[in-house]
């Protein structure tokens, strides 16, 4: 296998990470909104809207292993999956604004259209991610390089995900002028917009330096065998769809958490006791001196209530994500990912015993989960490329993107499942959008989908890391001989220039 130098510059760190930024503003948005959505926005009934999400989810998510082996015989100059990402980006874009469209049709129309985009956005997410989420696999085989580039790329994701989780509805309702089908299709025109411009800076500043030897190419049906022996690839397969699951199941409950059940006259009273109004009324104030008359932060409590919940938890991910890389380094990446993944469940399960009017505990339990489920965010990629680098180790072959499918594939399936339990639970608990107050049974449902059910995905996740045996001392040995085989790979004239560049 051809290696160069293992470093990667900030420059191409950043330029990487822009692409999970890009990505992540749709995706977010999926995970958060979709269910809203559908169901608020394009009034289309709770039990359709779950159907359309998991049936379309579950189909694009079938193309991963696909998309996989197609990104791995991938031969173009630039490599094998940077043109993947360069040649998604315009399309990316257009679908993903057109599933935000609400064209004017009849019910079945409706249902037809939603079904129809949301596919074609799960199958282009695939075309464009696999490839994105593999190059991280092949632009160094230095572990510790590794992490730093997870880490670069998740406060990435977690600045995507600070501007939808907290700003996504407000500005919805600005752009709007108060009207969220309007505001969402302004809204997400800007995101594809963006989404194109740094899709196209990832391309332009990143490198693939892991290239297979001509040797290595195997058929399709080989890459499956050695899959279907790779218990860390397995563990990691049903550990990312029980987390996506959580994600979206909790993050997409959310929005009725506080539309529903909170009480808002003491929400109200929290934000005005903290501060937060008056920052909102300077900050509309400073918006309008400067001629941005119309873009007034929306007064609902629930909006705001909302928009703050998800900031701080973003914020705390944040600097969960800061102290990652320093203990995956010391304790290893799948110790490291379980500690904060347990830790992080208590403070889910105790949605459970909040009242309405907890409105501080509701607030504090957010803040904790999000600092110990920030822990465990860049390492799940990491985690990925590390079995790469198990399987090629074990059968001296490597089929990075059809590896990387697991996650992609785990992902969608996951947003699909967690994205249709919030529409399925609201119908079965009887949520009518038409009602100003819903039924006992419905809180109760919104409320489980917050608590119990996420804090029982996220265990069964946690206990998949029991079968993934790359542990630190694995992580070690794993580096040590594919560094060993790519040197001994090289010309004479590149190991005395590897060489030099570890001793100096």
């Amino acid at each position: 296998m051809k290696s160069t130098s293992q470093k990667v510059s900030i420059i191409e760190k950043i330029g990487y990470s822009l692409g999970d930024l890009a990505a992540n503003l749709i995706f977010q948005t999926l995970m958060t909104f979709i269910a809203f959505f559908y169901t608020d926005v394009f009034k289309i009934p709770p039990a359709s809207a779950s159907i359309i999400i998991f049936v379309g989810g579950m189909i694009g998510a079938s193309f991963n292993p696909f998309m996989g082996a197609i990104a791995d015989r991938t031969v173009t100059r630039w490599g094998k999956f940077r043109p993947w990402i360069l040649w998604t980006s315009i399309p990316f874009g257009i679908i993903a604004l057109l599933t935000f469209t609400t064209p004017n049709f009849g019910p079945q129309g409706k249902l037809i259209y939603a079904f129809i985009t949301y596919i074609f956005l799960v199958l282009i997410y695939s075309a464009n991610n696999l490839p994105y989420a593999a190059l991280s696999g092949v632009m160094t085989g230095d572990m510790s390089e590794r992490n730093s580039i997870s880490s670069f790329r998740f406060v990435a994701v977690m600045v995507a995900q600070f501007i939808v989780q907290a700003l996504l509805l407000p500005l919805v309702l600005i752009f709007g002028n108060g009207d969220k089908t309007v505001g969402f299709e302004k809204v997400m025109t800007i995101f594809a917009i963006t989404g194109v411009i740094f899709f196209i800076i990832t391309f332009l500043t990143t490198k693939e330096r892991i290239i297979p030897k001509p040797e290595q190419k195997s058929s399709l049906k080989q890459d499956i065998k050695d899959l279907s022996k790779n218990k860390p690839w397995i563990a990691m397969l049903f550990l990312t769809i029980l987390v996506f699951i959580t994600l979206s199941l909790k993050g997409g409950m959310y929005v009725y958490y506080f539309e529903n059940y909170l009480d808002k006259a003491q929400l109200a009273a929290f934000l005005q006791n903290i501060g937060f109004n008056n920052f909102i009324d300077g900050l509309n104030t400073m918006l309008t001196r400067i001629g941005l008359v119309g873009f007034v932060w929306p007064k609902d409590a629930a909006t705001s209530g909302f928009s703050l919940f998800n900031g701080g938890g973003i914020i705390m991910m944040i600097l969960g994500i800061s102290f990652s890389k320093k203990l995956a380094d010391k304790f290893g990446k799948r110790d490291v990912f379980v500690v904060g993944l347990l830790l992080s469940t208590i403070f889910l399960f105790a949605f459970l015993f909040f009242s309405k009017g907890s409105i501080i505990l509701v607030f504090i339990s957010q803040l904790f989960h999000g600092f110990f489920y920030g822990l465990t965010i860049p390492l799940l990629w990491a985690m990925i490329a590390d079995v790469a680098d198990y399987s090629e180790m074990k059968n001296n072959r490597r089929a990075t993107g059809i590896i990387f499918s697991a996650m992609i594939f785990g992902l969608k399936a996951g947003l699909s499942i967690g994205g249709a339990l919030v529409a399925g639970i609201l119908a079965f608990f009887g949520y009518n959008q038409q009602l100003a107050v819903q039924s006992e049974s419905t809180i109760q449902g919104i409320k489980l989908s917050v608590s119990v059910f996420p804090t029982i995905t996220f265990l069964l996740a946690a206990s998949c890391l029991f079968f993934y045996e790359i542990n630190k001392k694995k992580e070690i040995e794993i580096e040590k001989v594919l560094g060993s085989r790519r040197l001994k790979a090289q010309p004479v004239s590149k190991k005395k220039a590897v060489a030099e560049e570890v001793i100096g």
